[in-house]
């Protein structure tokens, strides 16, 4: 009986161990990056498929849209009820991460299924420069701290909705001699990047695309 008792303790001991180490947050965790599983880049608000896993999602915290998008938002959804503001922000998240790493390696072919034409010209022609003169970019994306809906609105036929992203970036540039010439990979900048994205409402095809870039100041 001794013994069983002695166990018992033993395993409550451990438990509020344990609790104490990972039941508390303290406020400096580093949040997530978002990659959902079941999308290929491409924004959806389509129901996430059973058999792929879940994609991790945003601190509690954090607001799904900024209080000045709230009456695009609602007109959206009244527009489109099939519009999903998670779902969206989720697929945002993934195609922000595709985009920015298909320009960072210089891939301008992955970048063309998501950006229209006045967005896919401006990258290209900054990878053909950046060829040109010979640099190469290492940069890295961190993290993603928070990821809202900053304006949202009904234009016509065709859904808009512009996206804050906080992100750590690490950047570096290399010459053709593999040099560091800017920026280091030890030390991440957080950005502010507000992407607008267009989807035809009227049309069956549930993706958006990526319309407009602006960083904000």
């Amino acid at each position: 009986m001794t013994v069983i008792v002695i166990l018992a303790l033993v395993a409550l001991f451990i438990g509020l161990r344990l609790y104490s180490v990972l039941g508390e947050r303290t406020g400096h965790e580093q949040q997530p990056i978002l990659r959902p599983a079941d999308t290929d880049g491409r924004v959806e608000t389509r129901p996430a498929q059973p058999a792929a896993p879940a994609a991790p999602s945003m601190d509690a915290g954090d607001m799904a849209f900024l209080p000045t998008a709230g009456p695009g938002v609602r007109a959206l959804l009244a527009a489109d009820p099939s519009f999903d503001v998670a779902k969206f922000l989720e697929g945002a998240s993934a195609a922000y991460r595709i985009i920015l790493e298909a320009f960072w390696r210089g891939d301008a072919a992955a970048l063309r299924p998501f950006v229209d034409d006045h967005v896919y010209e401006t990258f290209a022609g900054a990878i053909e420069q950046r060829s040109k003169d010979g640099l190469v970019l290492d940069n890295r994306l961190v993290a993603m701290d928070q990821v809202v809906i900053a304006e949202a609105a009904i234009e016509r036929q065709a859904a808009v909705v512009t996206v804050r992203f906080e992100a750590d970036i690490a950047a570096v540039t290399r010459n053709s001699d593999n040099e560091v010439v800017a920026g280091s990979l030890s030390d991440a900048v957080q950005t502010r990047d507000l992407w607008t994205f267009r989807r035809d409402i009227s049309s069956r095809d549930p993706n958006w695309l990526l319309i407009e870039t602006d960083e904000e100041e």
